[in-house]
């Protein structure tokens, strides 16, 4: 996105330090940060004199900026990935600030942890469907404290009082004889105002924007095709490269011919790492057919023998451990022994890749004095470090210039490929835009962890649940990503999120956690994260446990709901419009889940038809979802709808295996998605609340899969308890 560079007379810095010492809600109020890399404190304390003016544009916050012409400049704590994120934190601002959107530029946070943290995920990052909902409130007060220093300023010039003006449309108003002013003629003078202590909020009422259908914000460039993501950028004497690493994770480059790869038009460099070959090449084409052609001798290292089946064993083998206790209450084991029935399974989930639709692509400079990057990532600190890490510089030697990205789903929380990227272009002496290709990306991904979770339920003898015991097995992501935020005894509290506190009343329980080493594959979170993976294991087991007892799955989820009234109304709206209860013909069925995922509550009804050969016609969607305070019911809508989908194809085709320690699946043909032919529409029903914002990004998918399977289980009579249903023979007509 645009950088606007608009140089505006501006307050001193010993002004702006009494103004920065005030902090609202975690937001730090002072100026806003240049797109440079520098550290806020950074830029206060190395500019000059402290009497010196700021050399960037006026502004009210560090995130809000104003020019002389009005036009508002928000300095988006997030990155865009799709999901429509940007807009909704720029209606925030906007419904406060009391402008229109058409008012407001987008422009991407740099790397700053001390002003950008997401107070629930503690960095600088953009994921796990926080977006809104850490910023629900902080954004609003910015926006409401810039609208009130700006009326404060009008006043003053007026010589009336501030209760008697308001704002509306960028321009204060009320003044005398029907005078006004607009934001860009008091942003100087409302600058040199000290912070209000008391910064109201609008009701709910008041609200203009949001819970309004609005445009989003980027929505034109894409159509229009003005949008550049990382694949798209050129950058001036940039050349490009692709690389290939050792298929076997630990493995490194022993020896390589480069003679066919040199001999293909366009290629003009070879570089060698430690455990990969890259090729640069006038063009992409160039370095993707030079990196083919190369003849690598690789060192294999000790994870060559390692194959899906051994990884299987040793997660089964962990759920005989006790590992670690997530949470106990009552006493599981004498409710099991005096049950009057009990009920066990296991579930699993395979290994995943993130299959973006944007592979990875970085492009580096590495001058002498600083390093450039231009690409999406979700954690701009993060790669910072990393690029500082490469190249041997300081961090606050890297700049960090984020994109647009091309799809994400937690993979771009992951820094491998940047770190590639400035490795090569430490090597030449001009940038280079890095790009893997799709093999290379679908082999070398950091996937999602393999899991086995085991149930043993106590049920009374009306068959009520009494409670169960549940133990969850499989690598720690958290482990490897942020080894200090786990506990000792090894607890990943995004392994066993939903797990831990089930929405089901019980008075007996216990979850375990056993972490597994991960072999051959590096893991990391996918999206819907924790909460998809609990999700797919409970609520698959809540429904065999009715079935069981010959209960109604949607009566028995209703019945243990109680302390969970917006549970009950999402699955009670589902069960309504989906048609639950109503007669289907045989060979048709109707599955439900209902949870409470990211701070909002959904229930999900899939309804099929399955042949005697096992194929799966996918009949109705349909989803209930309360999130809160909605921003925009057209994105809620839309992110339910692609992530149900996005999960969907999960729970259908996706699994990554291993042979000799190298992942099987190499693109689209044997990594396969939803096709639009596949794909019944999504029924979306969104109750209206004024609950706090909850996520919805990751929502729809980590409801999708144990519908699917309790629908199919009702339709069929054969519960898959491992996905995807491809495994089981199952495919999709």
């Amino acid at each position: 996105m645009a950088n606007r560079e608009t140089t505006l007379q501006s307050p001193s810095r010993r002004t702006l330090l009494k103004i920065s010492s005030l902090a609202l809600g975690g937001l730090v109020i002072g100026f806003s940060l240049p797109f440079a890399g520098r550290s806020f404190a950074k830029q206060i304390l190395n500019e000059g004199p402290e009497d010196q003016p700021m050399s960037n544009a006026t502004a009210l916050d560090a995130f809000i900026s104003i020019d002389r012409d009005g036009q508002v400049t928000f300095t988006v704590p997030k990155i865009e990935m799709g999901q429509g994120a940007q807009s909704g934190l720029a209606v925030m601002v906007a419904e406060e600030l009391e402008i229109e959107l058409d008012q407001i530029t987008l422009k991407e946070a740099p790397p700053n942890e001390q002003i950008y943290n997401d107070k629930l995920l503690n960095f600088q990052a953009t994921g796990g469907s926080t977006s809104i909902r850490s910023n629900w409130e902080p954004l609003r007060q910015a926006g409401a404290a810039a609208r009130l220093l700006l009326i404060q300023a009008a006043a003053q010039r007026w010589q009336v009082g501030a209760d008697t003006l308001r704002a509306e449309k960028g321009r204060v108003l009320g003044g005398p004889n029907g005078q006004s002013f607009g934001y860009g003629e008091l942003v100087e003078d409302a600058s040199k105002l000290p912070v209000p202590e008391d910064i109201p909020l609008k009701p709910a009422e008041q609200f203009r924007l949001i819970g309004k259908p609005t445009r989003r914000l980027d929505t034109p460039a894409k159509v229009n095709g003005t949008a550049r993501f990382t694949i798209d950028l050129v950058v001036p004497g940039m050349k490009y490269a692709s690389a290939r690493a050792c298929p076997v994770l630990g493995g490194t480059v022993r020896d390589v011919d480069e003679r066919a790869a040199r001999a293909v038009p366009g290629v003009i460099e070879i570089i060698r790492l430690e455990n990969a070959v890259a090729v640069i090449g006038e063009h992409t084409w160039a370095a993707f057919a030079g990196v083919r052609a190369l003849d690598i001798e690789w060192d294999l290292g000790d994870n060559a023998g390692v194959d899906s089946a051994q990884m299987e064993r040793d997660i089964k083998d962990a759920l005989d451990k006790t590992g670690a206790i997530a949470n106990e209450q009552g006493d599981i084991d004498k409710a099991l022994e005096d049950a009057a029935k009990t009920f066990e399974a296991e579930y699993q989930m395979p290994f995943l890749a993130h299959a973006a639709l944007e592979p990875m692509t970085c492009v580096a400079q590495v001058r002498s004095d600083a390093v450039e990057l231009w690409v999406g990532t979700q954690v701009p600190v993060r790669a910072q470090t990393a690029a500082a890490e490469a190249s041997g510089r300081p961090a606050e030697q890297v700049i960090v210039n984020n994109q647009l990205i091309g799809g994400a789903f937690g993979r771009r929380l992951e820094v491998d490929f940047i770190s590639q990227a400035v490795a090569i272009a430490a090597k030449v002496s001009y940038p280079i835009k890095l790009t893997w290709t799709r093999e290379e990306d679908t082999t070398h991904d950091m996937y999602r962890p393999h899991y086995i979770d085991r149930f043993s339920a106590a049920l009374d003898a009306e068959g009520r649940l009494q409670g169960w015991r549940h133990t969850i097995a499989g690598a720690s992501v958290l482990a490897r990503f942020a080894p200090a935020a786990v506990p000792e005894n090894g607890l990943d509290g995004d392994a066993v999120e939903v797990a831990m506190h089930p929405i089901y009343a019980m008075p007996n329980l216990r979850v375990n956690y056993v972490p597994v080493p991960p072999k051959a594959l590096h893991q990391s979170w996918w999206r819907g994260v924790g909460p998809l993976r609990s999700t797919y294991m409970l609520e698959s087991f809540i429904d065999e446990v009715a079935r069981s007892v010959e209960q109604d799955p949607v009566e028995y989820r209703m019945a243990l709901l109680g302390s969970h009234p917006r549970a009950q109304a999402v699955l009670r709206l589902a069960a309504e419009k989906s048609g639950w209860g109503e007669p289907l013909e045989a060979g048709h069925g109707r599955g439900v889940a209902v949870q409470e995922v990211f701070g909002s509550f959904l229930a999900t009804v899939v309804e099929l038809q399955v042949t005697e050969d096992k194929g799966i016609k996918l009949k109705r969607l349909v989803v209930a979802i309360d999130c809160g305070q909605v921003m925009n019911p057209v994105s809620v809508k839309s992110q339910i709808e692609g992530g149900t989908l996005f999960g969907l194809s999960a729970a259908l085709f996706n699994e990554i295996t291993v042979s000799q320690g190298r992942v099987e699946q190499t693109n689209f043909h044997d990594y396969r998605q939803l096709r639009i032919s596949d794909a019944p529409s999504v029924e979306t029903y969104i109750v209206e609340s004024r609950e706090a914002p909850g996520g919805v990004g990751e929502a729809g998918t980590a409801m999708i899969a144990p519908a699917l399977v309790n629908a199919l289980a009702t339709a069929s009579g054969t519960r898959i308890r491992r996905l995807p249903l491809a495994r089981a023979g199952y495919y999709v007509i």
